[in-house]
């Protein structure tokens, strides 16, 4: 029998119950040490005995009593000066480990960067500079003729009150001997203490004053205003098309959000949306706005945490992670650009990041903002229904016109010149807007030089040893690179299989498009971004503020180039091959389809001058394709909806697939067909879908198979799920994961 404390519990400290993190996620109650009392919270990380050994953990309850009372051991010390996670992430964590069928301690591992786990707190000490005693008019006159670089040292301080040491001699043109003078003469004090590593300090980044809203705006924000002071329901869905203002509605709301003593929290799916973004929340905002993304090095992300946790700042942004920052008492949780793939999470725990938005917000009593010009199927099903909010922004900012919209059908033109990666069309668009001093985007969702290597007269093609695809050629180094493993081969002299010297390029990368635009635009300036092109830290940010400084005329990229980014004199866009996600194996690639191309046309024509798209493609007539050159969300919708309906898809059933992995083909499809005749009898109503092997059948060596569980009750298939995996024993080598809504299934 144990009983939670309450508040008015008074007398000797208590007992925590603590999850402890090399135990898989259990609990255990610990004795709390007369020298920890009051310092032991729930949320607290804390160092405990566990085994032979000692290790940390969370605690979750604090116990007036235990069953186990007489064999406790006790806790030896509490990590931090506050508790890392409050009540509500610690039942978010619960809801997270039943829902994704994943331990706790794998979810608790997750909402913490690295550099906080850590046992003792990564903060860094510098030497700060102050007055010691305020300077008369006379010794400054004094110092000025005799010590020049001294005189500066103080009248640098009497600006800024106190300067890290080695800023303020290199400000003032000073050494240390200098500064030692002052120290002598009693003038100034040198003190250490924590110096926050900010990544933004060297960006001058002006306040900004909100602009006038047109009447949409104003509606969407009184809908959402309204959701904050606790209207139902809470969660809005803002469907406005690209160029529409959607930030800055997203601005005023944050703005109420704080004057009201709340927090908030931004996410966005890439990490190169978050320098724009950021940059303009922090003109509105200032250093109340932390940052919290994997591109910060380790001590960034640490002390931005931190910051949130002290309360020093009441903003938090960032791409999927930043869901989980501990913004105190939040008011709202904006997703921006909703939609995207990147908010799900492919390592355990697999959860998603707008769904676990929802979920927090319901359960921290804060409002949701959705925002997307191409919503989800599933959030605009859920707004049709009345389980969310819809909120529409139908026409963009100032009633700028969307970007006029042509389809190059490259049959056609390859049967006229031969085949292309840029079409005539689009070339003689792309001159054009060059000459006027526009700038240009092409988009292609593939990086690399060329999708394989083939030999012209054996048909051999480079493939990757480990996984079930061919190498892509990549033009530095040279070599060949298998996008699923990292794999790396050097490019044969010669074909391996029948010795001929002459190979053939297939397929068309980032890469290659990069190479061909130099060509045709021998005068411009054309940059590449792509996960290549930006492998080092500040690269996103360099390559977009060039871009938008002018100093690129022409930018090849992948679908980073594709969402959220606003530059006023993109006027033409360019996309090579609308076909690559559109005959994937996978019941979402038309909605992909559409999104990243209604996407990335948005991109065009955001400010003053009129925008134009040239899409090229080999199924001009596709559904997907004609909905996307008219910008028509809901015709897509209307049509989409109804192949989900038919054949019992998203969002009309959940769907659950349990992956199985391993060296062995033989053992990987045997424990999967073992597993199903367990799962069969206990899934009454569920449509179970295999095994088979996936569509990408071998990864690094390893062999996949996939079950597929449709159903309506998901909490009963995830329940279902953990307690029969928790007896199931697969074969050594055998990896079975649960992946809970997933967004890919190749």
């Amino acid at each position: 029998m144990t009983t939670a404390r309450t508040e008015e519990d008074q007398g000797p400290p208590g007992i925590a119950r603590v999850v402890v993190e090399i135990a898989g996620g259990r609990e255990f109650d610990y004795r709390i040490p007369e020298h920890l009392s009051g310092k032991v919270r729930q949320g607290s990380r804390v160092v405990v005995p566990f085994n032979r050994t000692e290790t940390t953990g969370y605690v979750t309850a604090l116990l007036s009593e235990s069953a186990y009372e007489e064999r406790l051991k006790e806790i030896q010390s509490v990590v931090g000066e506050h508790p890392m996670l409050h009540a509500g992430m610690l039942e978010l964590a619960d809801w997270i480990s039943e829902y994704y069928v994943c331990s706790r301690d794998a979810v608790l591992r997750s909402m913490m960067p690295a550099a906080v786990r850590r046992r003792k707190p990564g903060f860094i000490q510098r030497v700060f500079v102050s007055l010691a005693r305020f300077p008369s008019p006379q010794d400054l006159e004094q110092l000025r003729r005799r010590a020049p670089r001294q005189a500066r040292i103080l009248e640098i301080l009497k600006e800024q009150g106190s300067s890290q040491l080695g800023a303020l001699l290199k400000k003032a043109g000073a050494s240390r001997q200098s500064l030692r003078s002052l120290e002598s003469k009693g003038l100034v004090r040198t003190t250490r203490r924590i110096a926050e590593r900010d990544p933004w300090e060297r960006e001058l980044i002006l306040p900004s004053a909100p602009p006038e809203l047109m009447p949409q705006q104003k509606k969407a924000l009184e809908t959402i205003q309204d959701a904050i002071q606790g209207g139902e329901p809470r969660v809005v869905l803002l469907f406005g098309v690209t160029g529409s203002g959607k930030t800055e509605v997203y601005l005023r709301a944050i703005a109420d959000v704080l004057q009201r003593g709340q927090g908030a929290i931004v996410l966005v799916p890439e990490i190169s949306l978050t320098p724009q973004t950021v940059e303009r929340f922090r003109s509105r905002f200032g250093d109340t706005v932390a940052v919290l993304h994997s591109g910060l090095s380790e001590g960034e992300r640490h002390d931005e945490w931190h910051r949130l946790n002290r309360g020093d700042a009441r903003i938090a942004i960032g791409a999927r992670s930043a869901l989980f920052a501990p913004v105190r008492n939040p008011g709202l949780i904006v997703v921006d650009e909703e939609h995207e793939t990147t908010y799900k999470q492919e390592e355990t725990p697999r959860y998603h990041a707008r769904d676990v938005a929802v979920m927090r917000g319901r359960k921290e009593g804060c409002a949701v903002v959705l925002g997307s010009a191409t919503p989800s199927l599933e959030s605009y099903y859920n707004a049709a229904r009345g389980k969310y909010r819809l909120v529409e922004l139908p026409v963009r900012v100032d009633h700028r016109r969307m970007p006029a919209v042509r389809v190059v059908d490259m049959r056609i033109e390859a049967e006229k010149a031969g085949l292309r990666v840029i079409s005539n069309e689009l070339l003689e668009a792309a001159r054009s807007r060059l000459e006027r001093g526009e700038q240009v985007m092409l988009f292609l969702n593939r990086r690399g030089f060329a999708s394989a290597l083939i030999c012209h007269r054996c048909g051999y093609t480079a493939t990757c040893p480990d996984c079930s695809v061919s190498m892509t050629y990549h033009v530095e180094g040279p070599k060949l690179l298998c996008h699923l493993c990292g794999g790396e081969q050097k490019v044969p002299a010669k074909c391996p299989q029948c010795g001929d010297k002459a190979f053939r390029y297939a397929g068309v990368g980032t890469q290659r498009v990069e190479q061909v635009a130099s060509k045709l635009f021998p005068g411009a300036v054309i940059q590449r971004m792509d996960s290549d092109s930006t492998t080092r830290k500040g690269a996103h940010r360099r390559i977009l503020w060039d871009f938008r400084a002018g100093k690129i005329n022409i930018l090849v990229g992948t679908q980073m180039i594709a969402k959220g980014l606003d530059f006023p004199n993109v006027t033409l866009v360019g996309v090579i091959y609308a076909d690559i996600m559109l005959h994937m194996p996978d019941f979402r690639a038309a909605e992909r389809t559409f999104q990243l191309l209604t996407q990335v046309a948005g991109r065009a024509g955001r400010g003053e001058l009129s925008g134009e798209v040239v899409v090229q493609t080999f199924t001009p007539y596709h559904p997907a394709i004609q909905a996307a050159r008219s910008l028509n969300y809901r015709a897509f919708y209307d049509q989409e909806i109804e192949f989900r309906r038919e054949l019992a898809y998203p969002p009309f059933t959940r769907l659950v697939c349990v992956r199985f992995r391993g060296e062995s083909e033989p053992a990987v499809k045997e424990t999967a067909e073992r597993l199903k005749q367990v799962l069969e009898p206990e899934l009454s109503g569920t449509i179970v879908s295999g095994p088979a092997p996936a569509p990408v059948a071998r990864v690094r060596g390893k062999f996949r198979y996939q079950l597929l569980l449709r159903s309506r009750r998901i909490r009963t298939v995830c329940g279902v799920l953990k307690d029969v995996l928790s007896h199931f024993r697969s074969p050594k080598g055998i990896e079975v994961t649960v992946d809970v809504d997933p967004v890919s299934l190749l």
